[in-house]
């Protein structure tokens, strides 16, 4: 038994990682993206469909944010893996940020998909796509119930 899979099942799911991915702001890079995405929900032992769930999502953000990329520049994700949830961060260098309009089907997939959904434009020449997504009780191990 590994020390992690040992604090999992004293109820210690203290898991705390953040892991930054930097790619080229091209669409040909994306399955990478989407590659590590899910390898990072596993960790978390997300169910497939969660784990799934993340990945189109991650895919979603970047749809939108690359038309806005400065050609050359690169697209920046930041996962932040707790015991419970994952946090993504999509960020690419943009001419002039446009948030994404909240009423349009790429954002209502996206709220789908997600928990918690956000868009930053802070600084101007920033656009950023923030996303939650928790593990659902029904994939929580026995240790990691209250």
């Amino acid at each position: 038994m590994t020390e992690e899979t040992a604090a999992r099942a004293a109820g210690l799911s203290g898991i705390r990682d953040t892991v930054t991915v930097r790619l080229p702001a091209v669409s040909a890079y994306l399955s990478v993206l989407r590659t590590a995405t899910a390898g990072l929900a596993a960790r978390l032992d997300f169910t497939l469909d969660e784990i799934e769930d993340l990945r189109i999502a991650v895919d979603e953000a970047c749809a939108m944010l690359l038309p806005q990329a400065v050609p050359g520049t690169d697209l920046i994700a930041e996962f932040e893996l707790t015991g419970e949830e994952m946090s993504v961060k999509v960020e690419v260098q943009t001419v002039t940020a446009q948030a994404p309009k909240r009423d349009d089907f790429a954002w209502m997939v996206l709220t789908a998909l997600a928990d918690d959904v956000d868009a930053v434009t802070e600084p101007a020449d920033r656009m950023a796509i923030l996303l939650r997504k928790r593990r659902s009780a029904a994939s929580a191990g026995p240790g990691d119930r209250a």
